[in-house]
Order: C-alpha cells, then structure tokens, then sequence
C-alpha cells in the first residue's frame, strides 16, 4: 500500500475530514419535515383523499380501500443515511371522532416492506396514546410501547399534540397545556435503520386500524423538542409548524381548482320540504327540514341529525311523586348495560332501596338492609359492577360498616361483596389514576371526634378487594369530589364541622408520586357538596355552604342563609378564584346539567332557619352575568339532585331528609 494511500486509512479512522472523505452530517434535514404533505401532490392527481372543513378549519381525511395512497418511501426524506434521527419529536394536529372501546387507529407508520415489521407508530385509542417502535439485541428484536393517557381527544374538535422522544425520555404535550413526562425503561434506539422502510399516513398499510378522523398537520421535526417553536399559541389546538399548502387558509370555501383536485365537504345538496327517501342514491346528501329547523344527513337508509333546532328549557312539571321507605339523604342514578336505569335511595331508616325505570317511572326493584344510610355511589372496574353505600349509623352489634354491592348478572340484583369498618361515613366517591382503581370515604365522626381520618382505599387486582392506601385528615367530612384537569388529578373535601365552629377551610388534594398532596384551601362554612363541572374550555368548582355556626359566637353568628360559592380555575395562577357568590339556604347539593346549548345549576336548599319548605333554584349560564336564577321549585327538606336522560325526555330528581317522598320532575323544552 503505498504511503498516500495508509495516510488516507489513518485519517478515515479517525474521522478527519481528508482524502476525499466527507464530513459528518445527519440523515436529514433538521428542519421540519412536512409528511402530510409528502402524500398530498401539488397537480391534486391523487384519489383516496378528500379536503373537509369542520369548525371553519380544514384537514383531510384518507380513503379505506387505498393505503398505499397514502404511503412514501422513507428514502425520500432521508436521503443521506438510513437511520432514523435518535431525538426527535411529532407534531399532530387532528380532530377525531368517538372510538368504540378497545379500537385503536392509527396516525403514522413505518414499515420495513420485506419484513412487514413495524419500525414505528403512532395510534389512539379511546383513552390513549400509544407510541410504538422497535427495539433490538443480540438476543432479538422486540415491539415497545410508550402510552399516554389522552382521553381528551374523544370530543369531535381539533388537537394539537407534540410528542419529543429522547433516548428513554418520552413527552406529550397537547394543546400546549402542561406536558406529560415517562421515563421509559427501554431508549428510542440509537441506531434504527429505515432501510427499504415505508411511511405510511393513517394506516399500518392493513384495513384494520385505519384513521377515520380529519388530519391537518403531521410533521417530523429531527434534533429537538418542537414544543418551544409552537407553544404558547394565541389558538393552542391549531398550534401549527408546518401544513400542507392545500390547507394553509383557515375558513371560506375553496377556489375552483381546488374543488377539482379534492372532494370538498361543502359541495353538497340540500334538499327542503317533507322528508325524502333516504337511499344509495342520495348518499351523503342533506335534507333540511324547514319546520323544525333541523338538517340531516341521508347515512345509509336513515336519515340521522347533524344540527336540530336549539333546545331550551321552557319549564319544568311534576313527573313522579316515589313514595321512600323513609326518609332520603341522597339518591345515585345509574345504568346497567343490557338491563336498564336504576336509581339508589340512600333511606334513613333500616331499609334502602333500589328503583328500575320502568313505563316511564321508577318501580321499586330491590331492597337492601342499610343503617341511617346517606349515600349510594355506583362505579364499574372492568367488566363489574359495584354500588357502594355510606352508612352512618352502627348495625346490631354496635359496629359501623358501610358496605359494597356487586350486581349478580345470573340474579339480576346487587349481592353483598365487602364490608369496610368506617365512622358516620357520609359519601363515597370512585374514581381512577394511572389505570388504578379507588375508593375514598368521607369519615364525618368518631363519637364526637369529628376531626379524624377519612380513608382512600385502592383495588388490588389479586384479591380482587379494596384495601387501605392512604389516610386524610379531615374535619366533619361531608363529600368528596374526584376530578381531572388536563394529566392531573385532584380530590376535594366538603369539610363541615370541627366540634366548635363551621368555619372550617375545605381542601383540595393532587395526586404526585402516588398519593393526594394538598394543592389549595377554601374556607368553607359547614360545607356540605362539591360540584366541578365544564363550560367549554372554562373549569368551575361549586361548594354548597350548608350553616354558619360557632360555639363561641353562637347568639351572633348562627344563620342558614348564607352563600355558596363558584369558583373557577385560573390556568395561568394554577388555582381556583372565587367567580360568583349565590344566596342559599342551607344548601346542602349542587347538580350541574345541560338541555340543548344552555347550561344549567340546581341547588338543594334545605332550610332558612325556620322552615324546611323553601325554594329550591335552578340557575342559567348567561355567560359574563354568571348564573342567574330561572326557576323556582318548592322543596321540603330537600337533600339531594340527580339529573338523568331517557328516551322521552330529560328529567330532574330529588331527595327529602323530612319526608318519605321523592319527586321526578320533567324537563319540559321547546
């Protein structure tokens, strides 16, 4: 070898860049890669792809008969080298529908062709996102999975997602809110090759598993997290990096050309008068229906509603009067797949009972022995279902158990399956964090202790029971509320007493590192309920305040009439503010509900110090106003509210703690 040719080998070794070898650089691009756009050709010559608009924004949506439509070498984009960048990131901006359980869809894919073997993907489910690559040894190659808890999508608007991978560490990001971190066990390889590999757009290149929703932005950005470049956004769910040029104006309807390259959603026929036939030939047409006001889409044979006139509550009339076994402190409404609609007293006395809906009304079902019950909470884990009860009193042998039911499919009734010792248990609530199951229980008071503990229990999947898991201090415990903001979630306490005053404060719990950690306090004034509901994109937390009270001030502060308060959660401060005060009287439930497009509260009020016959209120979301009352409806000792939807309408019901009567009553709307 002459001495020319060895000093070439030397520094090949060790990578200078000399004797015509070239310097490093990487596979591709580390700009945004535009893949959506890859499979969307400029002339428009494409079949299998169709332009749609929805909420004044437009996507695409791909044909099921025509993967390879939607495919592409990987070579195209990595044109230097075969190997796919080690981090990167995904940015997503889509708008799916519904999922039935347990389907998944996928987004992207990357297949080695020869092998048929997946190298990367990205699917949803109706509760997930799942990030998939391949992972290989010496010992061999191997399928991992990253999922992200991502239940937000199922709800028909667009999505921004930003996923950012860095060896082991995965990030999800959607619509700019605050990221969801796993540290993962196995790294993104280091080294996956692309070689003879295909990218393929809404599909895993088979029938099963094909993307059935809009796609607006699907881009590979190489070396970096692209959260930075995108968020915050003045429009975080349209976030957008890069989309194809098709799309890049937001609303109006496309130019002529346009039309003639893609299927465009608002080239359709709308037919007016009286109901036409529904067959092949007017698939995928409309029909306005002129005197009702409302527009259908011919799907199939049936015609199936796609904008009906606004609802709105006009009034609201006695339905039911359901005589109790005594009287009731709280009723749970709930459905049975297969069987029916159920709603669970809570009675004060020895027995409660369990009513079927039934021609239109309840009809007592089952009777279950209890003792000074004051709430039913239903919940499912898997396949079973349960219905918990809140026992306030002891049973015969001076020991307090509240106790859990499991409905028997073979007997068609709820048979008991664990008893759990508590103290005047108030309220149960289920709930579920990280794929696990628990229960909390309002403890109210030992003897008279009220400040003790009330108690979380988590499922164990082996002994199939609920055992202790962790301990919060509470003071006259009264109800709990589970929910969820984004990746996280929160518990709060209705505290009420704490042996010499009703002044107490209220906690809010999150969950971090596997347990409830204090996350905000409100004084409350003998806190009864917690109510959290959505408007929107707007989070609201409603107390009832049920007395004012206190040992040492008793002859001047003791009232009934007080107020409740809404509060609403401030993003950017990361806590709840006070939004609206409401007059009550002795509230003791708050029930929130929607008819139509409108939004409503209804709050139970007990007692104004001198009766328990007072007005219970239905209030409206009149947006800036806040809430403001509508509806009268005379109570008695009323305790709680339970709104529930049939076939024939919507329907409101509610409990007395003075009476054994229950009242539906019907939403009437117009």
């Amino acid at each position: 070898m002459s001495a020319l040719l060895m000093l070439c080998a030397v520094l090949l070794f060790l990578g200078t860049p000399s004797c015509g070898a070239r310097p490093w650089e990487p596979c591709t691009d580390l700009r945004p890669l535009d893949i959506l756009a890859e499979v969307v050709p400029l002339n428009g010559a494409t079949s299998g792809i169709r332009m749609v608009q929805a909420e004044g924004v437009r996507g695409l949506q791909f044909s099921a008969t025509e993967p390879y439509t939607t495919s592409f070498p990987a070579s195209r984009i990595f044109s230097s080298c075969d190997l796919f960048p080690e981090e990167f990131s995904i940015i997503v901006t889509l708008r799916v529908p519904n999922l039935p359980p347990k389907k998944n869809e996928y987004l992207l894919s990357l297949l080695a062709e020869e092998r048929d073997t997946l190298l990367l993907g990205l699917r949803y489910s109706p509760t997930q996102l799942h990030f998939l690559f391949l992972s290989e040894d010496l010992a061999g190659a191997w399928q991992t999975r990253v999922s992200f808890w991502s239940p937000g999508l199922m709800d028909s608007r667009w999505h921004t997602l930003i996923l950012a991978v860095s060896q082991g560490s995965f990030s999800l990001t959607t619509d700019c809110g605050l990221p969801v971190d796993i540290m993962a066990d196995v790294p993104f390889p280091p080294t996956l090759s692309v070689r003879g590999a295909r990218f393929f757009i809404g599909s895993r290149k088979r029938t099963k598993g094909l993307f059935t929703g809009v796609i607006r932005q699907l881009v590979l950005l190489p070396g970096s997290d692209a959260t930075p470049q995108l968020c915050p956004s003045r429009n975080a769910r349209l976030a957008e990096l890069s989309i194809p040029q098709v799309l890049k104006r937001l609303t109006g309807k496309p130019d002529d050309n346009e039309v003639l390259k893609y299927p465009y959603e608002a080239d359709m026929k709308v037919t007016l008068g009286s109901r036409p036939p529904c067959t092949k030939a007017e698939g995928a047409q409309f029909w306005f229906d002129a005197a009702q006001k409302g527009l259908y889409l011919c799907a199939g044979s049936e015609w199936v509603s796609v904008l009906a006139a606004k609802t709105k509550l006009d009034y609201v009339e006695e339905h039911q009067s359901l005589h109790t076994n005594s009287e009731t402190l709280g009723i749970e409404v709930f459905s049975i797949p297969g069987v029916g609609l159920f709603a669970a007293a809570a009675n004060r006395k020895a027995r409660s009972a369990i009513y079927k809906w039934t021609d239109g009304k309840f009809v007592s079902y089952q009777n279950i022995a209890t003792h000074q019950a004051q709430s039913w909470r239903h919940f499912t884990i898997g396949k079973k279902i349960f219905l918990a009860v809140a026992n306030f009193g002891p049973n015969e042998r001076g020991q307090e158990f509240s106790v859990i039911y499991k409905w028997s499919p073979r007997k068609l009734k709820f048979t008991l399956y664990q008893r759990i010792a508590t103290h005047s248990a108030r309220d149960w609530e289920a709930f579920e964090v990280d794929g696990e199951h628990f229960l909390v229980v309002a403890n109210h008071r030992e003897g008279d202790n009220h400040n003790i503990d009330s108690m979380v229990y988590r499922w164990n999947p082996s002994s199939q029971l609920f055992e202790a898991n962790q301990s919060i201090a509470t003071s006259g415990a009264y109800d709990w509320e589970f929910f969820t903001v984004g990746p996280y979630s929160f518990l709060v306490v209705a505290n009420t007493f704490n042996g010499t005053s009703t002044q107490v404060h209220s906690h809010l719990y999150i969950w971090l590192v596997g347990a409830f950690q204090l996350f905000q306090s409100f004084l409350t004034f003998g806190a009864a309920d917690w109510e959290v509901f959505h408007i929107g994109e707007r989070i609201f937390l409603a107390v009832a305040n049920s007395h004012s009270y206190d040992v040492q001030m008793q002859a001047q502060n003791d009232t009934y009439i007080l107020s409740s308060v809404i509060y609403e959660l401030n993003v950017t401060a990361q806590t709840f503010v006070k939004f609206q005060d409401i007059p009550t009287c002795s509230a003791l439930d708050w029930e929130f509900f929607s008819v139509g497009e409108d939004h409503f509260l209804v709050v139970a009020n007990s007692f104004d110090g001198n009766t328990f016959s007072v007005n219970s209120i239905i209030y409206r979301w009149q947006g800036y106003e806040g809430f403001v009352a509508v509806h009268k409806l005379p109570t008695f000792g009323c305790r709680d509210w339970e709104a529930f939807n049939t076939t024939a309408g919507s329907y409101l019901i509610y409990s007395s703690a003075k009476e054994p009567l229950s009242r539906v009553l019907k939403l009437r709307t117009g």
